[in-house]
């Protein structure tokens, strides 16, 4: 079970270490067109800002098809490619998020890797490599996705909506602990798009439901962020430079931040954000913060209503999220590309010096 394990986590390191630069690169990029935009926090329609806004959406975009097609690639080699990325593609579209995206590579690299086993003449050995497994391997990995996944899916985002519909009265602190832990648990998929759809419908007549979440959809990317600074030694070099990045990204309202740190430790990660999420949304909700934008972090500042309260909220339920994350987590071992080529870099040196 042990190694098992260690094998599922290098795969699923190799998807994210290739996803990453997407999600860094797309994030920063959208995140610069909205907070240059003179119309607030609307996607821009004209213009550079429009190009801007636009390459960074593709960024954020193919992120998950990156990360399905690099898992399904470290389980089966090249072969394992096309079907990765097109069945993580499927899983993107019917909103699965980077956790249908991490599923349907590995649904995608298992089936190839079967499929290889399969005796081949001599003759159809290199056509297998470059038509017959990723054909196959596609259409069975995608069949999944579609019918397997996608149906469960949807029939979850349909009742998690109706559900939600029907907590008007349960009282704050619940309904903020609900949306709180919904809008952190997959940064960006299913159940974090019911829970911010659900606030943003009703901004103009519920206000408040906007002001927690739109506290709580930052505070997973600021949180990490933080957690990187407080204890680097938790940390590898490039989950430093994430936390960079993500303190950017959560600035402007982009949960998907932080899933490089979700998808590298989920089981210490995921519950770190959405203990610090519930923490921000409770004290926005308590406060009476209201948003009148259908948007989350601190670039809707000035359409807050009670910003210093909202101000507090991300910057308590963030130092929560940090301060769990860093308890919960061992000090760094894994040796990363990046702190491979650092470490020749101090060889050569040491030798220069010699």
């Amino acid at each position: 079970m042990r190694n098992a394990l260690r094998t599922l986590k290098k795969h699923i390191l190799t998807g994210t270490s290739h996803m990453i630069p997407f999600i860094v690169a797309g994030g920063i990029l959208y995140s610069v067109s909205l907070m240059l935009n003179p119309a607030g926090t609307t996607a821009p329609t004209e213009g550079w800002l429009k190009g801007i806004y636009d390459i960074g959406n593709a960024g954020l975009f193919l992120f998950v098809p990156v990360l399905g097609a690099y898992i399904s690639y470290s389980i089966a080699d090249r072969p394992g490619l096309a079907p990765g990325m097109i069945s993580a593609y499927l899983a993107s579209q019917i909103g699965a998020g980077f956790l249908g995206g991490m599923a349907a590579g590995l649904i995608a690299g298992s089936i190839v890797k079967q499929l290889k086993k399969i005796p081949l003449p001599l003759s159809l050995k290199t056509l297998g490599s470059i038509f017959l497994y990723p054909l196959i391997g596609s259409l069975l990995a995608g069949g999944i996705v579609i019918w397997g996944i996608g149906t469960p899916f949807a029939l979850l985002t349909d009742h998690l909506t109706n559900w939600l519909s029907t907590l008007g009265n349960i009282g704050k602190i619940p309904l903020a602990a609900i949306l709180g832990g919904m809008t952190a648990f997959d940064m960006g998929g299913p159940i974090n798009k019911v829970a911010t759809l659900f606030a943003q419908t009703q901004v103009d007549t519920l206000p408040y439901l906007m002001g927690g979440v739109g506290a709580a959809i930052c505070i997973p990317p600021i949180g990490m962020g933080i957690a990187t600074l407080l204890a680097p030694g938790k940390y590898n070099s490039e989950e430093k430079e994430d936390g960079k990045a993500a303190l950017i990204m959560g600035c402007v309202g982009i949960t998907e931040g932080a899933i490089p740190f979700a998808a590298n430790d989920p089981l210490r990660v995921i519950p770190s954000l959405i203990i610090g999420s519930i923490t921000g949304n409770i004290i926005a909700f308590l406060g009476g913060v209201l948003n009148h934008a259908p948007w989350g972090g601190i670039i809707v500042l000035p359409v807050i209503e009670g910003r210093f309260l909202y101000l507090l909220s991300i910057l308590a339920g963030s130092l929560v999220t940090a301060l769990v994350v860093n308890f919960l987590k061992k000090e760094n071992t894994d040796v990363t590309e990046s702190d491979r080529e650092k470490n020749v870099e101090d060889i050569e040196l040491n030798f220069e010096q010699l």
